[in-house]
């Protein structure tokens, strides 16, 4: 069997929410991720450094594609999905800080086994959403893509 090129990163992540507005106010609003396009009733998109997150209504995103450019397969997802953002670990607190001033419950803060601390709440959906230091699988602090496509310094 041969072997595919190697892979670069994760391009993008999806996760499934029941309200557009209430994924913007979160991950748009109180995280500051920048906007990237909208379609009302299916999907909401912002951009996370070199990544995007992907938020859609489940029901919508199963339904088949009826623009035959752009044949994207039908998705979806019940449930609880999970994200990490990633973020250096001196800014764990003021993240904390934020989160708690913005009235979103804290689920967990804790440090794992080998060190780097990670912090977890629910977005609107449901979503668990972590934020933890790049260290929690070996990857270092250096700087990254910002939420609108700069270099972090």
């Amino acid at each position: 069997m041969s072997r595919l090129p190697s892979l670069t990163g994760v391009l993008e992540a999806a996760l499934y929410v029941d309200d557009l507005d209430a994924a913007a106010g979160f991950y748009g609003g109180l995280l500051g991720l920048q906007e990237l396009v909208r379609v009302d009733g299916r999907h909401v998109f912002f951009r996370c450094g070199g990544s995007v997150v992907l938020c859609f209504i489940a029901e919508a995103s199963r339904q088949p594609t009826e623009n035959d450019r752009l044949p994207v397969p039908p998705h979806g997802a019940d449930g609880a999905g999970h994200i990490c953002f990633s973020l250096p670990g001196a800014q764990l607190d003021a993240c904390r800080a934020g989160l708690e001033a913005a009235g979103v419950p804290i689920e967990a803060d804790f440090h794992w086994p080998h060190g780097p601390r990670s912090i977890y709440v629910r977005d609107p959906a449901g979503n668990s959403v972590e934020f933890s230091e790049p260290a929690l699988w070996g990857l270092s602090e250096e700087p990254e893509t910002t939420n609108d496509g700069a270099r972090d310094t």
